[in-house]
């Protein structure tokens, strides 16, 4: 798909695009090097042929494939940075169309005013994350709650995390960072079976 007849040249003639595909779910290979169950696709495409093929963002990083931004070439540290920042704005529109769903699906002021708190600060508190997750979840409404960021930065948001009862907690355990896992541990909370 390359003039080029070697690997490096080859490489060299091919850029990101900055397109993207979010699939909802682990299902796509990488047109690459065929890895599987990529939930998300970027698309690279060569400027001497003009073929196109949808790969994971790994891929760009290890054959080094051009990623530019506002027309400057990025290096390895900066592609690799506004790859992530994609997938990140990729994670977090998903997880606002599943707050907007499950806002539409319930009359409840308290997802209402999840939903906008989210959008605001592109956080929840626990207290918030509990309602959100749970009810997504009774709900049967696709998501991915460790798309989900919960907040522990303000005193009360670490009291409430400390108050609550452990099965909200476990409710709650994929959307925490490891370190706010082992804070939770820290307050009494056991991690929850199967994890």
């Amino acid at each position: 798909m390359s003039e080029s007849t070697t690997l490096h040249e080859a490489l060299q003639e091919w850029y990101f695009t900055e397109n993207l595909q979010d699939h909802g779910k682990p299902i796509e290979d990488c047109e690459l090097c065929n890895q599987e169950q990529l939930r998300y696709h970027f698309e690279i495409k060569n400027r001497n042929t003009f073929n196109c093929l949808w790969v994971g963002s790994s891929c760009i990083l290890k054959f080094q494939v051009q990623v530019f931004d506002k027309g400057v070439l990025l290096n390895i540290d900066g592609a690799k940075k506004k790859l992530n920042a994609l997938t990140l704005d990729m994670r977090l529109d998903t997880c606002i169309k599943a707050l907007v769903e499950l806002a539409a699906t319930e009359s409840n002021n308290i997802l209402k005013n999840a939903l906008e708190f989210y959008k605001r600060n592109q956080f929840l508190t626990p207290k918030y994350a509990f309602v959100v997750l749970w009810r997504l979840k009774i709900n049967n409404i696709d998501h991915s709650p460790s798309f989900f960021k919960v907040s522990l930065k303000k005193d009360k948001y670490k009291k409430d995390l400390a108050d609550m009862p452990l099965d909200r907690v476990h409710v709650i355990w994929s959307a925490l960072s490891s370190s706010q896992r082992n804070l939770a541990i820290s307050y009494g909370h056991s991690i929850p079976n199967g994890t």
